[in-house]
């Protein structure tokens, strides 16, 4: 089983169990961004556009856009900090995600091994696992 993700970042969060069939289908490309992170309709806009996902066709087969929609769902971010729907739903753009990363120098975004502020496993070590814990941040040099 993989390891679990946070549902909410917040006091309220909850660990939940990483779906499998969305780490093998999502992060494929790119982390496997905690549900938490985005509200549910976010989610489901998401999953209704797979083939034009930013740029790239993600298409996947309506059992498995059916599976990871329930899930994603269920687990979605729903207190105020997540429950604002982000422009273009992507997390990056959350006023939270700007306010969490208002440290972070322009240089730092531009390096080689960071790109953007999607490729979250650049400084957060084991993002990979669902863990956003400050203690595994580390800023590539």
């Amino acid at each position: 089983m993989a390891a679990p993700v946070m549902a909410d970042n917040d006091r309220r969060s909850q660990q939940v169990p990483m779906l499998s069939k969305y780490q093998q289908e999502c992060a494929a490309c790119h982390v496997a961004y905690p549900p938490g992170m985005l509200p549910a309709a976010s989610w489901q806009r998401l999953l209704n556009n797979l083939p034009h996902h930013y740029g790239t066709d993600a298409s996947l087969d309506p059992a498995t856009v059916k599976q990871l929609a329930t899930w994603l769902t269920n687990y979605a971010g729903t207190y105020t900090r997540a429950n604002e729907t982000p422009p273009e739903d992507r997390i990056t753009r959350s006023p939270w995600f700007i306010r969490q990363h208002d440290e972070v120098s322009a240089a730092t975004w531009k390096l080689p091994a960071v790109k953007s502020a999607a490729n979250c496993i650049a400084c957060h070590t084991q993002s990979d696992k669902g863990d956003f814990n400050e203690r595994h941040i580390r800023i590539p040099r």
